[in-house]
């Protein structure tokens, strides 16, 4: 009996909605079997990855901190996604951005800089991330190379730099030999919403952009509406999927 895989019509929502579903109960499924067989009981284990967490005030903070620059990203690269780019290497502009802004912050560090010091980070974290996501793009552009491998590769670019001046020109000499920087002045930190926490003005930020970008996507430019109408790319981006004379 042979086994035939046929692409769908349409769309079905109800497998839309089930699929997630179908995925965390395996994945549930599959983690109470390795409890099991490590001699630990899964419900108990389960508890302290789903429920502890959130029945902490503390872990709710942490969660919503390590959450705010996932949502960031994942804001940018929907758009990406929308004008038919599939960039791949948010970490890396996430990365190049972080360093940009933090180079102000190490430059200006002890020199009772005022309060514009935060601004012209966030500033120049964004105009970092934004050239280095230009670089594959210039790629695909000018030479044909698939941003999906570009985009991806320059995350490691990204990630060796960090490690570098981080190990190097930024390493804060009373930090025990660690890989970081000194600690940041106040003027050059996000302010925080709670005290005692760490939750910050950035949570509310992402909250704030994120229905500017549902408006974006919701009535899309004309580039934008261009863009994702256009053909699909061939597979790993090496051979034209209409032909040519």
């Amino acid at each position: 009996m042979q086994l035939v895989l046929e692409k769908r019509a349409e769309r079905s929502n109800t497998i839309a909605l089930i699929s997630p579903l179908i995925a965390i109960g395996l994945t549930l499924v599959t983690m109470s079997i390795l409890f099991a067989i490590l001699g630990k009981n899964p419900i108990s284990a389960l508890g302290v990855y789903f429920i502890d967490p959130l029945v902490d005030s503390y872990s709710l903070q942490e969660i919503a901190v390590k959450a705010t620059p996932l949502v960031m990203i994942a804001i940018g690269l929907a758009l990406c996604y929308l004008a038919n780019a599939w960039n791949i290497g948010a970490e890396g502009q996430f990365l190049i951005g972080a360093v940009a802004g933090s180079w102000l912050a190490v430059k200006t560090q002890g020199t009772d800089a005022g309060p514009w010091v935060l601004p012209a980070m966030m500033l120049l974290a964004a105009i970092g991330g934004a050239l280095y996501a230009l670089i594959p793009a210039i790629c695909k552009v000018r030479f044909g190379a698939s941003e999906i491998l570009t985009s991806l590769m320059l995350v490691y670019v990204a990630d060796l730099l960090l490690d570098y001046l981080v190990r190097g020109p930024w390493r804060d000499p009373k930090g025990f030999n660690f890989p970081t920087t000194a600690e940041f002045d106040p003027v050059a930190t996000v302010p925080v919403l709670i005290e005692g926490g760490r939750l910050h003005l950035g949570g509310i930020i992402a909250l704030v952009v994120w229905p500017q970008a549902r408006c974006c996507s919701a009535k899309p430019s004309r580039g934008l509406k261009s863009a994702s109408s256009a053909p699909p790319r061939a597979p790993h981006g090496s051979v034209a999927s209409t032909p040519t004379s």
